[in-house]
């Protein structure tokens, strides 16, 4: 275990990458030991990880994020996780999602179902916006020229949940949410997500409506808000 020791930890090492978001010396050694443990496991798999980059081509590789929500672990904030996502032949299968500071850990894998420590997850059954708890992020979204229609639809929601990263999103899984959305994500902090969400009968697109977990932006809901929302995003 390497992230939780160091949460919290007043002499935690963070630095400041290119992109101007933080990593911790807890994301980098999280990082090195699952591609450690992999590598003994898996020798012939693929791996991409957000900090140590890509290596191997096989059609079978794994997708890592050692802590995603590294801003919440650094200020402190325990809504961060590890997750690890196994992708074979160009369809994402396996995902997982642990958060030890919360104490919880959700995984899926196909036609298996989604799972919170070992209890079923499912996605609510909320049909209007007007009902739904929205989750995400409120800024960035100008960029993107998506900034007003953001704002509607939260103004539409009847709810709305300040969480952030991994965490919007496995609230629309395990139904704690209805719909999630960020303007700017990666790869490796959506495919074992978009296996999870899946899984518990959401749906997982980017602001375009493609099933993908390629990264740029993404939507995740509880499938039946999915087309309303994405319309009101794109209004």
């Amino acid at each position: 275990m390497i992230t939780l020791p160091r949460f919290r930890a007043e002499d935690l090492q963070v630095e400041t990458k290119p992109d101007s978001t933080p990593v911790s010396e807890a994301d980098r050694g999280a990082e090195e030991r699952i591609r450690e443990l992999l590598g003994r496991a898996r020798p012939n798999d693929g791996i991409i990880g957000e900090e140590l980059g890509s290596e191997g081509s096989a059609t079978r590789r794994w997708i890592i994020d050692p802590i995603d929500g590294t801003k919440s672990y650094v200020a402190g904030r325990p809504t961060w996780a590890t997750l690890i996502a196994l992708e074979e032949g160009g369809e994402l299968v396996v995902g997982v999602a642990s958060a030890p500071a919360l104490g919880k850990r959700w995984w899926a894998s196909r036609a298996d179902g989604a799972y919170a420590d070992g209890a079923r997850i499912h996605v609510s059954d909320v049909t209007a916006i007007e009902d739904a708890t929205v989750g995400g992020f409120d800024r960035g979204w100008e960029a993107l020229g998506m900034a007003t229609q953001y704002r509607a639809l939260v103004e539409r929601a009847a709810r709305v949940a300040a969480y952030g990263d991994f965490y919007s999103h496995i609230q629309v899984a395990e139904g704690g949410a209805d719909i999630a959305a960020e303007p700017v994500v990666n790869v490796w902090d959506l495919a074992a997500l978009l296996v999870i969400v899946e899984e518990a009968g959401g749906r997982l697109t980017d602001l375009e409506g493609r099933r993908t977990a390629a990264g740029g932006n993404v939507l995740t809901t509880n499938g039946k808000l999915h087309d309303e929302a994405l319309g009101a995003l794109r209004a």
